[in-house]
């Protein structure tokens, strides 16, 4: 599927996703400090569950021939940094991303506000890329491979693995009542 269908297609499915955030309570301030505070384990049970849903569609799309995997380079330089501001601006912010698009169009100011930093941050990496690239993003570059190419795992056992532990969690979560 191209074109206008395509674009179509990833509006409502966007829209979708975002009803779900706000649904979910991720799209509110506190529930997202509450998780960094331990106070409030919505936000993990949130994208674990969509970590296993999406994995099980991508890797039913792969295997019915329907989607292609498209891998990026491990680039550790890069995922270091990246993780590092990304973690340093959640906890700042109080959203990811996607959970602050979606309160913005909840209404949030404080949201809006914030993704001006997004933008402002997004245009800093844009004019310093030459620079990252010939740096952070040249070190320890593991080339195009994937966890299970690194662990000798099939993709289907690793991921199976994955979903039994984020299952686990969930249950080590819930008896808690967290």
């Amino acid at each position: 599927m191209t074109g206008t269908a395509a674009l179509v297609l990833a509006v409502v499915f966007g829209f979708a996703f975002g009803w779900l955030l706000d649904r979910g309570r991720v799209t509110h301030y506190d529930t997202i400090i509450n998780q960094f505070r331990f106070k409030d384990f919505t936000v993990l049970k949130v994208m674990l569950t969509a970590i296993i849903v999406g994995g099980v569609g991508v890797l039913a799309l792969v295997d019915l021939g329907f989607a292609k995997m498209a891998v990026r380079d491990a680039n550790m330089g890069g995922v270091l940094l990246g993780s590092a501001l990304f973690g340093v601006g959640m906890v700042l912010y109080g959203y990811c991303p996607g959970t602050g698009v979606a309160a913005i169009a909840t209404g949030s100011v404080h949201a809006l506000v914030g993704a001006v930093g997004m933008l402002v941050g997004g245009m800093l990496y844009g004019f310093n890329y030459p620079w990252l690239k010939d740096t952070v993003l040249a070190w320890w570059n593991l080339g195009r491979v994937t966890l299970p190419d690194i662990t000798g795992v099939p993709a289907l056992v690793f991921f199976a693995a994955l979903a039994a532990l984020a299952v686990a969690l969930f249950s080590a979560v819930e008896s808690r009542r967290l």
